[in-house]
């Protein structure tokens, strides 16, 4: 049947309902298609505009991450090493860093000497001990190549312990060197726990397992065997030192016990050789005054785990959970 009528009188055709209602409908389907991929060519636009800014965001970082290293090495100069913080495994400041960066500027013949610039309170007597084993090695592998340690604000304990490895140690007039001394730190919570009301249970295989347990009453057992270790470790400590430092040593009755000295003053005592910076050390000691910086940088992970502060968490939770922790400060 024709769909199509006329109107009386009139002599034109006129569309029925179920026509009007199909048309209806399409056009709906058309219009409702029409904003769908209008809405996926805007989500489309939208992710690539996004990608795109974070591709170039990510070419700017490595740029600025790698931007600094980067530049080749041209005629003489004085290689540089930062060793800045806390000695620590999982600090800037740790031996592998350190020392990687050592076996670089040692290795570059242009390089007439490497400067370590130090300004740390101390940290990991292992650490120090791996860095002052691999200067060492190096000295000996390297005999016409010095290598000088520069101190800016702090020299002190496992910092000083990795200086004491060195030709010579230069210092400023107010710079802190020393604190040749051992210390291992915790807390007690027993009393705590008490006026709390909360009970430690702990279970261990072997009767000193829970060695130094900050949550347990003090064992007299245990605090003997830790001072041991500390001596022991202290002693090493004053060994390494008289091993570097030789002759130039004035041993005075409180070298070892730990206190500080400013630079003036450690230059009297022998922990120090003379005044001195990093520039004016190129320029008048290896008389290369082109400093080029070997220092192993962090990467882009380690950069964003901080800012996220992961490390910082990371720290905490370490500190609350190991009770106690032996360091050279």
């Amino acid at each position: 049947m024709d769909d199509l009528s006329q109107t009386p009188g009139s002599g034109a055709p006129v569309k029925r309902p179920e026509m009007l209602a199909w048309e209806h409908q399409t056009l709906e389907k058309l219009v409702f298609s029409a904003l769908q991929e209008q809405k996926s060519r805007r989500r489309w636009g939208i992710f690539f505009k996004l990608a795109t800014f974070v591709y170039l965001l990510l070419v700017l970082v490595v740029l600025a991450d790698f931007g600094g290293t980067s530049t080749p090495v041209e005629g003489n100069h004085t290689a540089l090493v930062h060793l800045q913080g806390a000695i620590d495994a999982k600090s800037e400041a740790n031996a592998e860093k350190i020392n990687s960066a050592l076996r670089n500027a040692f290795a570059e013949k242009s390089a007439l000497g490497v400067i370590l610039r130090i300004n740390s309170p101390g940290g990991s007597p292992v650490q120090s001990g791996i860095i002052y084993d691999e200067i060492r090695r190096l000295r000996a592998q390297y005999p016409n190549k010095p290598l000088y340690v520069v101190v800016e604000d702090i020299c002190a304990s496992g910092g000083y312990y990795v200086a004491a490895a060195a030709d010579k140690i230069y210092v400023n007039k107010a710079s802190i060197v020393g604190s040749i001394g051992v210390l291992m730190d915790g807390f007690g919570f027993t009393g705590t726990m008490e006026k709390l009301g909360v009970e430690r249970r702990m279970m261990t295989a072997g009767g000193d397992k829970g060695f130094l347990d900050p949550f347990s009453p003090e064992n007299e057992k245990h605090k003997e065997h830790a001072q041991m270790l500390l001596k022991e470790i202290h002693q090493q400590f004053i060994d390494v030192v008289k091993a570097g430092r030789g002759k130039r040593l004035k041993e005075h009755p409180d070298m070892f016990s730990g206190l500080i000295w400013t630079g003036s003053q450690s230059i009297k005592l022998g922990l120090a050789d003379d005044f001195g910076t990093v520039e004016s050390v190129a320029r008048d000691v290896i008389k290369a005054e082109k400093l080029l910086d070997y220092t192993v940088k962090e990467n882009i992970a380690e950069r964003f785990a901080k800012r996220l502060g992961a490390s910082t968490m990371a720290g905490f939770w370490e500190t609350f959970v190991s009770s106690s922790t032996t360091q050279l400060r």
